[in-house]
């Protein structure tokens, strides 16, 4: 399921504009519809805005993001990182995992 757009912090636009004009090649990790976090390796290309969609980049491979779903882009925080730190802090045990006093 496509989640819809969310705006971002005008920072990140400009994180994104600057890695443009420097044609920095590197990992971008974002997550995709499934809330899965996926990665891609290369150079991006252009921002651009897909009607209806919400705003992109393109990478170098052909590959698009949509910017409100970057975790970090060339080592730098993306507008999804705090979700993802969320993420990563989840209790197991709070979402059905594992009961950390049940471990041997």
């Amino acid at each position: 399921m496509e989640t819809s757009f969310t705006p971002v912090q005008y920072v990140y636009r400009e994180i994104i504009e600057e890695e443009i004009a420097k044609q920095t090649t590197g990992k971008v990790f974002f997550f995709l519809n499934d809330n899965t976090v996926e990665s891609v390796e290369g150079r991006i290309v252009e921002m651009k805005e897909i009607a209806g969609k919400g705003l992109f980049i393109v990478m170098n491979p052909e590959f698009h993001i949509r910017i409100d779903r970057i975790i970090t882009l060339f080592g730098k925080p993306g507008a999804a990182y705090d979700e993802y730190d969320a993420y990563g802090n989840t209790c197991l045990s709070c979402t059905g995992g594992y009961d950390i006093e049940s471990l041997p």
